[in-house]
């Protein structure tokens, strides 16, 4: 259930970051408040999750979905330069990823 909470606050950080750039700044309402939603929301399972599972894999883990999710996204849908590279390293950190939640200890 931990590593669960992890996911899904990682696919909240995607939310928060993509909200960032789209607040420009913090000067548009909705994107601002999505932002603060999908933070806060994020934060507080990854919280949640960490009085089971080690800081170390947990936070790597989580960054890394936000990190490939975000990358994705914004080459879907924000017209982000796609580049080999950039897919296989999205796909190498995707990995990375897979193997620390499978080698993270619940205590």
């Amino acid at each position: 259930m931990a590593w669960l909470l992890v996911v899904v606050a990682g696919l909240l950080e995607t939310g928060f970051a993509v909200c960032l750039k789209l607040s420009h700044g913090f000067t548009r309402l909705w994107p601002t408040v999505a932002f603060c939603v999908f933070a806060l929301g994020s934060f507080g399972l990854l919280t949640m999750s960490l009085k089971k599972l080690d800081v170390g894999p947990a936070y790597a883990v989580w960054t890394g979905i936000g990190a490939a999710g975000t990358a994705i996204y914004g080459m879907v849908f924000l017209d982000d330069v796609v580049s080999t590279l950039k897919l296989v390293s999205i796909s190498l950190v995707i990995i990375g990823v897979i193997g620390l939640q499978l080698s993270g200890s619940s205590h």
